[in-house]
């Protein structure tokens, strides 16, 4: 079909400098867009195409990505001349390394600003604001969601606890309702809307602040993934903040509507402390899965070590450091808590968090019996593939020394002096050929007796 686009497109480079979070792009444009932008025109061979396409293909970075987003099928433009793809495959390896700057969450434009500042300083997961409640005693539960912010200062029949869930952080008008609902500071909901806070809890003056990771692994080759969970404890209510609709809280949801325990009696306390659980179980569980895959790399690398395993072990270790940057402080958050000694903690609760600090300590156990595991298999790579590689030149070394001596015979005979008696015997050619065959087997026995081969 005829799109009235020229065949050969000129590329138009774009600056370095750009504000923070604008997306670099390659712009194509035809001489004539060119022309009336006021460009001047500089006709592109159609190697910068294919420099382009070699430059995505060696950024191993995006190696992951590329076998689950498709970006080696994008990559045969480069063979067949099809320029339609070209923005999809930046777009892609810009997204790639979005999804890579996992450890970096600072924008230039939240510098400076005031702790008591409303700001949302990520990025936005959800669409919309999710407001659920969950309100239960022992013998009754209750579950439905809020339509308005009108109702969050509906106060909870005596006796009954208050799960109120919201996911979203980015409505500015939601947390000042909520900061006059609950009386809660400004500071305090400044943190729940920055995603990047480093795992903490505070005492304020009506209840606990807390905040720590959820972590999502999907599997093999996809990159593991951080969400910010807050927690306000106070009196009757617990309010958890999450990032978006989703999480790993469906067994406590579970447990408060098909069991008349604990759960439903304990108050808000103790309910903080089964999301705590889930969370830090959520950790062990993704350990397992990373270890299970970083077991299979250590079977298989005996066999038959390749290059796909290098890149394997290198991407198990940045997903275990990603992992242990959100552990860490997670168990320093999970110390201070245990240690706390706050009216919104219940005496009979006390245990079940020094309890979460077993849980954390196993997790960080795990991680660093992992992160062993893969410096041993990086160095067992390199012995192996220097084993093999000594082996090849072994044999080609038994190979050169071989033929030395069947050179020197060959030249000998291939000189072209008048004199030389063998050339003029009958059975001089077979000789030569007999004297070459006992040489190799007389050299061969030696390296059999030296064990070289």
């Amino acid at each position: 079909m005829n799109t009235g686009i020229p065949e050969r497109l000129n590329v138009v480079k774009v600056k370095r400098g750009r504000k923070p979070g604008q997306t670099s792009q390659l712009s194509t444009s035809t001489p004539e867009l060119n022309k009336s932008a006021g460009i001047p025109q500089k006709p592109r061979q159609a190697a910068d195409i294919n420099f382009a396409c070699l430059l995505a293909w060696r950024l191993r970075k995006i190696h992951t990505f590329a076998k689950n987003s498709g970006l080696k099928s994008r990559l045969n433009f480069c063979a067949d001349g099809n320029t339609s793809d070209i923005s999809a495959l930046f777009s892609i390896t810009h997204q790639t390394h979005h999804s890579m700057s996992r450890f970096i969450r600072k924008k230039k434009e939240d510098i400076g600003l005031s702790p008591f500042a409303l700001v949302f300083r990520g990025q936005k997961k959800a669409e919309e604001i999710g407001l659920h409640v969950i309100d239960f005693n022992l013998d009754n539960v209750s579950d439905f969601d809020l339509h308005s912010t009108e109702e969050l200062g509906t106060i909870p029949q005596a006796g009954t606890i208050r799960w109120l869930n919201i996911d979203g952080l980015h409505e500015v008008e939601l947390m000042e309702e909520l900061a006059r609902a609950f009386e809660l500071d400004n500071n305090i909901l400044s943190d729940v809307m920055n995603p990047s806070v480093r795992p903490k809890v505070q005492e304020i003056e009506n209840g606990i602040f807390i905040t720590i990771k959820m972590l999502q692994y999907k599997g093999a080759g996809e990159n593991m993934a951080a969400e910010n969970l807050s927690l306000i404890i106070t009196d009757h209510v617990l309010i958890s903040f999450q990032e978006q609709p989703g999480d790993v809280f469906s067994p406590v949801r579970e447990r408060i509507h098909k069991h008349k325990n604990k759960i439903r009696t304990a108050g808000p306390d103790y309910l903080a402390f089964a999301l705590l659980d889930v969370v830090v179980d959520n950790y062990i569980y993704i350990l397992g899965e990373l270890g299970e895959e970083i077991e299979n790399i250590e079977v298989n690398m005996m066999d038959d070590p390749r290059n796909q395993m290098l890149d394997n072990i290198n991407i198990y270790k940045r997903e275990l450091n990603f992992l242990r940057k959100n552990v860490y402080p997670a168990k320093e958050m999970i110390m201070n808590l245990a240690k706390m000694d706050s009216e919104f903690i219940h005496d009979e609760n006390r245990l079940h968090f020094r309890e979460l600090q077993d849980n954390v300590n196993e997790a960080i156990e795990l991680s660093e019996s992992y992160r062993e595991i893969l410096y041993d298999q990086l160095n067992i790579y390199h012995t192996t593939m220097s084993s093999k590689l000594n082996d090849i030149m072994r044999v080609l070394t038994v190979f050169s020394v071989i033929f030395i001596p069947l050179t020197f015979i060959v030249g000998v005979y291939g000189t072209n002096f008048d004199i030389l008696p063998e050339i003029h015997w009958h059975y001089g050619y077979f000789a030569m050929w007999l004297l070459m065959i006992v040489t190799t087997g007389i050299m061969l026995a030696f390296f059999r007796w030296k064990k070289w081969l």
